[in-house]
């Protein structure tokens, strides 16, 4: 099997490096990840530039790619050009922070593994749950027994829907198991910083932090790896409320003026 592992932290991040160099028992593996970091970044695609790359020579990998896009843009690019058809799993991660609730929408790496569904490839981005934990070790363990059990199994997910993979930043003796999860709440203290550059021009920097959460339903992607659980989130794009269609379709339309 040939496996696309991309990210948002960039080509040369611990966390992909880690993963990649893991799943290479499972097949072929190709790194077509950021130039640089694009954390953050969400869904965006490059149209109006170019997009360039660079191949890379990385020990036990098919191949390796830097590009100077999107995650998004990797794994378009990866898919169609460099890794070619024969891909058949998409991995984003393993991202350095988590990508939890509302979070999902902003990720570059759940964008990555969003993009890999589109193009009718099952995938699964991987998160570890700190910004100062370093070692990869145990969340590329899990990530490459969870694919060895789907692949093994045939159990990818049907209806475009993708796995997001939520590991808390523990010993792999403290992880009490997986949870199967929905996705909670993300709230900030969105503050910005006025500043005045050297011209005396005003930017902005942003100075927010994340509000504890009150949830409190272990079912939740974000309690569960608090409390030291595996949280894997079935995620799908299609963003319509069902449930609101019929309340939305007793409005009297015509009296909207066009």
């Amino acid at each position: 099997m040939e496996i696309l592992v991309t990210n948002d932290d960039g080509i040369w991040a611990t966390g992909i490096q880690t993963l990649a160099s893991s799943l290479k028992e499972l097949g072929e593996v190709s790194i077509v990840a950021p130039l640089e970091e694009k954390s953050a970044i969400g869904h965006g695609i490059t149209i109006r530039e170019s997009i360039r790359v660079q191949e890379h020579k990385l020990k036990g990998l098919k191949s390796a790619w830097a590009v100077d896009g999107t995650p998004a843009d990797c794994v378009k690019l990866g898919v169609k050009e460099l890794v070619g058809n024969d891909c058949g799993l998409v991995i984003s991660g393993i991202n350095h922070g988590p990508n939890l609730g509302t979070d999902v929408l902003y990720s570059g790496t759940v964008s990555a593994a969003i993009e890999g569904v589109i193009m009718g490839l099952p995938s699964i981005a991987v998160s570890l749950n700190s910004w100062d934990y370093d070692d990869y070790s145990v969340a590329a363990d899990v990530t490459l027994n969870l694919v060895r059990y789907i692949l093994e199994n045939k159990m990818m997910l049907p209806g475009r829907t993708l796995l997001n993979v939520n590991i808390p930043p523990v010993k792999k003796e403290e992880i009490l198991g997986f949870r199967i999860t929905k996705l909670g709440v993300r709230e900030y203290d969105n503050q910005y910083e006025k500043r005045l550059d050297p011209k005396g021009d005003t930017y902005y920097w942003p100075a927010g932090k994340i509000i504890p959460s009150k949830e409190i339903n272990p079912d939740i992607d974000i309690i569960a790896v608090e409390q030291n659980y595996i949280s894997i989130t079935p995620i799908h794009f299609d963003l319509t409320n069902y449930q609101i269609i019929k309340e939305v379709n007793k409005w009297d339309l015509d009296k909207l003026r066009i």
